[in-house]
């Protein structure tokens, strides 16, 4: 597939009639990506997004206060995973509710027990034998 000149026209055309991208690569029998490439290469003037987007107005989000889950505060059903660096004023811990069995909520599990990839360990009374 080549940009002849009688393409290059009618791109230009169909780019300032304000055509989406992927009509104008119908039209043109090229892909939606080809005609953004060649219209970035040629340097025609970009345009706004053909995706219709609401003006939403959204109220800030109050912060919630964070509390400071100390060593003495937590219990087995907080999350023990510790937030900063110990010898800072602002240390803490998660405090969130627990995974039954782990010591850590789901997000710090998910960071805490990450798989090897290698598949399941064999039984201890298994022995390799060199071949």
């Amino acid at each position: 597939m080549g940009w002849n000149d009688e393409k290059i026209g009618r791109l230009k055309k169909l780019w300032s009639e304000g055509l989406t991208t992927g009509e104008i690569g119908k039209r043109l029998g090229v892909s939606k990506n080809a005609v953004v490439g060649k219209a970035h290469r040629l340097g025609l003037k970009g345009r706004p997004s053909p995706i219709k987007r609401q003006d939403v107005k959204v109220a800030p989000a109050k912060k919630a206060e964070t509390r400071i889950f100390t060593l003495t505060d937590l219990s087995a059903q907080t999350c023990r995973w510790p937030i900063g660096d110990p010898k800072h004023e602002d240390f803490r811990f998660c405090g969130k509710g627990v995974i039954a069995g782990k010591p850590y909520c789901g997000e710090h599990c998910a960071a805490a027990y990450v798989g090897s990839g290698k598949s399941a360990p064999r039984p201890a009374n298994t022995q390799e034998t060199a071949t």
